[in-house]
């Protein structure tokens, strides 16, 4: 074991220098993550667990401060060094229960992310019923004179159609003075956000932070498709945070741990930065993501992708609806061609509570869907398809063959959610018919890419057997995890987009294993612009799928914004370009070659919002990418909804670029009337579009003092 460390101030046994967090020891033994000399009051002990029996110390809404978290003591640290980082595991004790937690602590060389998980043992003689573990917890988070009036509060919303919307607040409007000194305690509440059912981010991004007005900022993650939450509050004059999986209260999860059972938590990350505020804070976030998802050359090769659903089939593919929409894609060059939903369609009653099989219907493709598959290879193009693994409708022959123990159950009652019931992947038999189907469609039909949707919240879980609904979809997720990384194991090509009607399911549970992510189903192109542009908070912009549905019935300005929005993420091609005038045709085909020309910056970039997050009514939204040659910007304005006089022109802020000479260069449209002005000394770009409802993609170049003469 790693000796500790002695200083004037206390002794620590971890430290992160970049990111200013240790572990500092007590003198109990208590181990706490903060700084050394901070108040220890401050501090919160390193893992909090409630288990029956075995509580908090102060009752209310917090799940800190319980009795097994004050009384885990240290008894060891190991660090592992490998590759550009290190792994550090402290163990500490619990002498009543003995129960021991495993505090696996990981960082990388010039990051200031520390990413935590955490192992409990039970290593006594009676079984321990847990109600909640976290994963990470900071207390001490305050700095500079304004105290906790200085902190700001960020959080997303999430919801159908309407994803990543950013919100703030001040820390004191959410967690407000209580006059502590008078009363002797602290109070019972603090500011929380959790997810509900089988959807991760249905409610809410689990990712959150906050910021202070010297720049610094604290943002976290929690890597969890089956439940979780994090809660942020007062302690003794200083703000804490801590980040959890699923639990009791909110997500019906208890987990029993036998004597030498042992349990693992969902992961989460926290970085701290001491300048830049949330875009220095999420360009740290974003190269964590890169560095904790599986390899893959799609996030090399960013191929454009046309998906036949959005705004265009609509779920009713046939193929003479899908041949000239493929010859159209391919002459605008799509690299991917996607048959979404309903090629499996051949019910009278509808597909929706039907599907299972994933079998061609014979109607929609009477030369078989094979066929149609050879002809997206022949325009060059990589075939894909869509599918809901997880679900089986209620009149498919499925619901009646496999057995009941592979379904979702509650009660001894299988479970029904809109039609559909839902396999629990930890069954052989689940597993083995999902596996049937995708080495057919990948192995014999030379699929090479799957959109993955998932579009039912199931509710808390499944109980199987005595353990609880939180506990049986903790377990089906995990499972799930596994069964698509087996699948790339055995189809190395094969791409893997992640779907939960579009961005409810978008958690680094999921996208560490999966290729992409789905980031709205919002069909009006008006309302995705703010989608897009904070989608970056959320996957890396590489990962980030957005939709761009030019139609024949747009005008040019139309079609430009709805193809701007997509250019720095992952463009997912929709409409009948196949009915598109030559001009239209030409702002298509333009929009893609410019994609292809800027995708090599895309892996190595961070985003960055000039205006700030957006907001979802804003006129004027911008986002950014600072790639390893340039800054690549994109701006649109939108007509505003209230009233209000138009801005044509807009003012945003550059830092990183301030006193440096940059040339403009508008990438698209070529249709854009946009006036662009550069104030070095400010760092600050003014934009000025005079039509509303346009959009402008920009690259800004630094250059030399004589190449601008």
């Amino acid at each position: 074991m790693t000796a500790t460390v002695e200083t004037a101030e206390g002794s620590w046994v971890w430290s992160h220098p970049e990111s200013g967090l240790y572990a500092v020891l007590g003198a109990t033994g208590a181990v706490r993550l903060g700084r050394p000399g901070q108040d220890w009051a401050r501090l919160v002990p390193l893992v909090e667990v409630t288990a029956t029996g075995h509580g908090r110390m102060w009752s209310g809404e917090r799940f800190i401060e319980t009795a097994i978290g004050e009384r885990l003591a240290y008894e060891g640290h190991e660090t592992v060094r490998r590759g550009g980082g290190e792994c550090t595991t402290i163990r500490l004790l619990d002498a009543e229960t003995a129960l021991a937690a495993h505090v696996t602590l990981e960082t990388r060389a010039g990051s200031r992310c520390l990413r935590a998980r955490v192992r409990l043992v039970n290593e006594g003689g009676a079984a321990l019923r847990l109600e909640s573990v976290s994963t990470l917890a900071l207390g001490g988070v305050v700095d500079g004179a304004g105290g906790l009036d200085d902190l700001t509060l960020h959080w997303a919303d999430n919801d159908w159609l309407a994803e990543c919307r950013w919100r703030q607040d001040g820390f004191r409007k959410r967690v407000v003075p209580l006059s502590r000194s008078a009363h002797g305690h602290e109070g019972r509440g603090c500011f929380e956000r959790y997810s509900q059912g089988s959807w991760s981010t249905g409610r809410h991004l689990p990712v959150a932070g906050l910021t202070d007005s010297a720049g610094r900022a604290w943002l976290w993650q929690i890597e969890s498709s089956a439940g979780w939450r994090f809660e942020t509050g007062e302690r003794e004059g200083a703000a804490y945070v801590a980040l959890f999986g699923p639990d009791d209260a909110h997500h019906q999860w208890r987990h029993t741990l036998a004597p030498g059972e042992e349990f693992h938590t969902v992961p989460a990350v926290l970085v701290h930065t001491e300048a830049g505020g949330l875009d220095v804070a999420f360009g740290e976030l974003t190269d964590h993501r890169r560095s904790i998802r599986r390899d893959h050359p799609d996030h090399r090769t960013l191929p454009v992708i046309y998906n036949d659903y959005m705004n265009t089939l609509m779920g009713d593919p046939t193929t003479e609806r899908l041949l000239p929409l493929i010859e159209a894609a391919g002459a605008a060059g799509a690299e991917v061609f996607v048959i979404d939903a309903g090629w499996y369609d051949d019910d009278a009653q509808g597909w929706w509570d039907a599907v299972g099989a994933w079998e061609p219907a014979p109607r929609r493709f009477p030369g078989g869907l094979p066929k149609v598959l050879d002809t997206i290879r022949a325009h060059g193009m990589t075939p894909g398809l869509w599918l809901e693994p997880e679900v089986v409708g209620v009149r498919s022959p499925l619901a009646r063959t496999l057995p009941p123990e592979a379904f979702f159950r509650r009660g001894g009652l299988r479970v029904t959610e809109h039609g559909r019931h839902h396999l629990d992947l930890r069954h052989p038999a689940a597993r083995a018919h999902l596996d049937e189907v995708v080495d057919r469609l990948v192995g014999e039909w030379g699929v090479g890419y799957l959109k993955l949707d998932y579009n039912i919240n199931i509710g808390p879980g499944t109980e199987n057997g005595p353990e609880s609904a939180g506990a049986g979809l903790l377990g089906h997720h995990r499972a799930h995890l596994d069964w698509m990384a087996a699948l790339l194991e055995r189809h190395p090509g094969l791409v893997l987009e992640n779907c939960g009607s579009g961005g409810l399911r978008m958690d680094y549970a999921q996208l560490a294993v999966a290729q992409l992510q789905s980031t709205s189903d919002q069909q009006d192109l008006l309302r995705y612009p703010p989608i897009a542009a904070a989608a970056a908070t959320a996957v890396t912009p590489e990962q980030a799928a957005i939709w761009a549905y030019p139609q024949p019935d747009h005008t040019l300005d139309e079609i430009a914004l709805t193809l701007t929005g997509a250019l720095l993420g992952r463009v997912h091609l929709s409409g009948f370009l196949n009915l598109m005038s030559p001009e239209q045709s030409g702002l298509v085909r333009s929009a893609v070659s410019v994609y292809k020309e800027l995708r090599p910056e895309l892996g190595g970039a961070r985003p960055f919002w000039p205006l700030g997050l957006p907001g979802w009514e804003d006129e004027w939204i911008a986002h950014g990418l600072r790639g390893r040659g340039a800054t690549f910007l994109s701006v649109c304005r939108r007509a505003p909804d209230n009233g209000a006089a138009p801005a044509p022109s807009s003012s945003l802020a550059l830092p990183h670029l301030r006193g440096t000479p940059v040339r403009p260069v508008v990438l698209y449209p070529s249709t854009a009337d946009a006036a662009v002005e550069w104030d070095a000394d400010a760092g600050r770009l003014t934009v000025s579009l005079p039509r509303a409802d346009t959009a402008v993609l920009l690259r800004l170049d630094s250059v030399a003092p004589a190449a601008q003469e």
